[in-house]
Parts: structure tokens; sequence; C-alpha cells
């Protein structure tokens, strides 16, 4: 009999001195621990950058001084172009246009091709009917040969990558006005400064 009571004591004192089971409450639920949440990346961009702004640098064609510095910018659905040209004969007006192709490598810039018309509209006034995408108004030169540009594309984006997308394309200033209205170039004369648009960083 003492045998037995002894042997019930030792099995109750182990039992006591036995981890419990953890309690439901204590359990950690699935991903919630620190150790196995899963960690940010890092140095890695967490969603596509859609770029809203261009710049571009105008230098001479062969013969000619003018130069000057543009940048473009998406505003309501369009590009507004922005900046300063010197240079120019005072009092002038000279066509001012994006061309289709990124390279001013020629001595006159013809290596810069066509208007930018990814639509192949005929050529036209930026809200005065067809036109296109690369037409914008004439550049006016002040008393000192300065024209301060605040002109408008329509119907190009910048940086998306679509046939409309201006980055990579030249521009170009001309030597006359720009008609609106002859085919294809509005005879606008010409190229006396080009300039490659660039993403802005």
């Amino acid at each position: 009999m003492r045998r037995i009571l002894l042997a019930t004591s030792l099995t109750a004192v182990l039992a006591a001195c036995s981890p419990s089971a953890p309690d439901a409450a204590d359990v950690d639920q699935p991903g919630t621990a620190p150790e196995t949440a899963p960690m940010a990346p890092t140095g890695e961009p967490t969603a596509s950058i859609e770029i809203m702004a261009a710049t571009a640098t105008l230098d001479p064609t062969e013969g000619n001084d003018v130069r000057g510095t543009l940048r473009f910018e998406m505003a309501d659905n369009n590009i507004r172009v922005s900046g300063e040209i010197t240079g120019l004969p005072a009092g002038t007006e000279h066509g001012f246009h994006v061309h289709e192709t990124g390279d001013c490598s020629a001595p006159d810039a013809t290596s810069a091709g066509g208007h930018f018309n990814p639509d192949s509209n005929d050529h036209g006034r930026v809200g005065g009917g067809e036109h296109h995408a690369g037409d914008s108004d004439n550049l006016t030169a002040d008393d000192q040969g300065v024209a301060r540009v605040d002109n408008t594309l329509e119907g190009a984006t910048i940086g998306d990558g679509a046939s409309t997308d201006i980055v990579g394309k030249a521009v170009i200033v001309h030597a006359d006005a720009d008609d609106y209205t002859s085919q294809p170039t509005g005879d606008a004369g010409d190229r006396l400064a080009c300039g490659i648009i660039q993403a802005a960083p």
C-alpha cells in the first residue's frame, strides 16, 4: 500500500514539473511572427515611374549662332514648352517644331528628318484643326534677338513609350516663320538650331 501511494505521489510531482501544452491564445498565428514575416525588398522600385518632363539643349547649325534651352512638361493632356533661345535676328518670327529623328549631326540638321507626325496628319497650327504632333506656334525674337518660349504641343506625350512620345526626338528652330498652311513644313526655311529631347532627371 505504501509503495502504491509513493508511486502516485511521484507521478503527480513529475506531472507538475513537465511543461504544459501551449494555450491556444499564446500560439502565434501563421505569418505574424517577426522572424517569419516577409521582408520588404530593398533597392527595388515599388512601381513604375511615369516621366512627366523632358529637356533639350539647342546648338547652332553651321554658320549660325542660335542656341537655347527648353523644358517640356505635361499640362492638361498637352505639352507645355518653355525656355529661352538666343542669337536670333531682332524682331523676327521663326518656325519651331519637334522633328521625327533625334539626330542633329548634319551641319544643316537635315539628319533630324521631317516634322514629328505619328498620326500622319497634314501640317497645320495647334488649336486650329489638323496638325502634326510636332507642330507648334512661331517664336518671336525681341530687340535683343531673344525668344522667350511658352508654347504648346497637342497630340504628343512624354516618356510613355507610345508612338506619340517625343523623348529621343529632335526640336528645331527655323530661319523663317511657319505659315501654318504649306505642306508639309509650313515653308519655315532653313534650320538654325537643333537639340535632342531627353527625359528630365
